[in-house]
């Protein structure tokens, strides 16, 4: 059964169309998978969301997705270069954030031996450390009070993980390595204001995957995020973002194949970076 991981799509719906045509997409039978940032900044966030609620598509979420579900929540949290008005005043919008709001952090996948995520892992999680911890924000999202997470989600701190971490901080700081991350130093510390590409970072930087002493090394790690990386392919480590909204490409990546197969589809620049 093929099985399709797809990079951020962030409104960009005609686009995902054509790469779905592209790989012949059956979706009675083949298998998609999506590395989250299905909205914002592009032309057709409410398409787009609508289109995938009524696939059986594994999804997780991304800071785009985040970034609705807090802003329709909370309105001052908008901002003027967002693009998701119109699902919040859709007639279904209610039952698309509904749903949106329902999807994990990590999806790890037995069968093929993946773990997909949005962005990244700190050195000090294992498999097992990043799903309970990414259990632990799904929980929250999942139940009563996720309003007031969103009130306190945004914000760089803490930097480092500790086991001791307790309350929002704690909840913060996942929510960060699984939706922002990209950089870290030695000990783990966040470097979240960095956004380009490798060698543009300062020197006691690396790239989360690059650190030798990761505990994750042993895993086969889809993630999208990281527009300014590109296709990068290495030993356990895949990237997805290829710069869909900014003229890049829209990537898939075909799992059920050794070694998986990339399948790119050309996009239209629809944003221009830093605007």
């Amino acid at each position: 059964m093929p099985v399709y991981a797809v990079g951020d799509i962030q409104g960009c719906f005609n686009e995902l169309k054509g790469l779905l045509d592209r790989i012949n997409f059956d979706p009675r039978q083949d298998k998609l998978w999506l590395a989250g940032d299905l909205v914002n900044r592009g032309p057709d966030s409410l398409e787009t969301l609508r289109f995938l609620h009524r696939l059986n598509v594994v999804t997780v979420l991304g800071n785009h997705d985040l970034h609705l579900l807090a802003s329709a929540h909370i309105p001052e949290y908008r901002k003027h270069k967002d693009t998701l008005e119109q699902v919040m005043q859709a007639p279904d919008g209610p039952e698309l954030l509904a749903w949106l709001r329902h999807q994990p952090l990590l999806h790890h996948d037995t069968e093929t031996g993946f773990t997909l995520i949005h962005a990244g892992l700190p050195p000090q999680w294992n498999l097992d450390k990043a799903r309970d911890c990414a259990a632990e924000v799904e929980q929250v999202l999942r139940g009563k009070n996720y309003v007031e997470f969103f009130k306190v989600m945004y914000g760089n701190q803490p930097a480092q993980w500790s086991d001791r971490l307790q309350g929002w901080d704690r909840l913060r700081f996942i929510t960060n390595c699984l939706t922002r991350l990209r950089y870290c130093d030695t000990h783990g510390r966040l470097a979240l204001e960095e956004k380009g590409p490798p060698g543009s970072q300062p020197r006691h930087l690396k790239p989360w995957f690059e650190w030798t002493q990761r505990k994750s090394r042993d895993m086969n790690i889809l993630f999208g995020h990281w527009s300014t990386l590109g296709a990068y392919d290495e030993a356990g480590i895949h990237s997805l973002d290829t710069g869909c909204l900014w003229g890049g490409t829209l990537t898939a990546l075909r799992l059920d194949q050794n070694p998986p197969e990339r399948i790119e589809y050309d996009c239209p620049a629809i944003r221009e970076p830093a605007k």
